[in-house]
């Protein structure tokens, strides 16, 4: 028996395989940045940019908000932001807690590099910061512009209601590619 002959036909197999699994997951993943946005943050997910095209959701900080161009450059930290036994393990490795205790919270950040990636922000993004004169069944959730966010991070509150938590709470970013479509204000407890 010739191996090459045997090898032929599984490769075929399992890249076809492939192939149906990564169309079905695909499929399954359709719209599901939108639901990442609105489990973390409780914000509004309707914004422009917003729905299934996708995209990348990370959880960070941001450095600089800064006009650019025609929009905004973003400088940004991220981190991980962790839930559950995934929490749970990484503060008992780290020493936040002792081995088999539960995060506070059920949430953990883990943020090693400070590496600050740089993304484009158009001046049509969905942001959201948390404030007192917010949504209550959105933890506050307040929908601004992408210039007034960079004025709050310049230490100028264009807003009438105070923020309900410090920008140093953390964002979830939808980006696409370069490109950020949204940022959300993290609410921690």
């Amino acid at each position: 028996m010739n191996p090459t002959r045997t090898r032929g036909p599984i490769v075929g197999s399992l890249c076809g395989a492939a192939v149906v699994i990564s169309l079905a997951v695909t499929a399954l993943g359709c719209g599901g940045a939108s639901t990442a946005t609105d489990t973390a943050t409780g914000g509004d997910t309707t914004g422009p940019g917003q729905g299934s095209s996708g995209g990348l959701m990370e959880f960070g900080y941001i450095d600089s908000l800064k006009r650019k161009d025609a929009g905004f450059e973003l400088r940004f930290d991220p981190a991980w932001f962790l839930s559950g036994l995934t929490a749970n393990v990484a503060a008992a490795e780290d020493g936040a807690v002792e081995p088999g205790q539960p995060v506070p919270n059920d949430n953990y950040v883990v943020d090693e590099g400070h590496r600050l990636l740089t993304y484009r922000v158009p001046e049509t993004a969905h942001v959201t910061v948390l404030t007192r004169g917010g949504d209550p069944a959105q933890f506050g959730a307040t929908p601004i512009t992408v210039g007034e966010l960079a004025g709050i991070l310049e230490g100028h509150n264009p807003l009438e209601s105070p923020l309900y938590e410090p920008l140093s709470t953390g964002f979830w970013i939808l980006v696409d590619i370069d490109t950020v479509r949204s940022l959300d204000q993290q609410y921690r407890p």
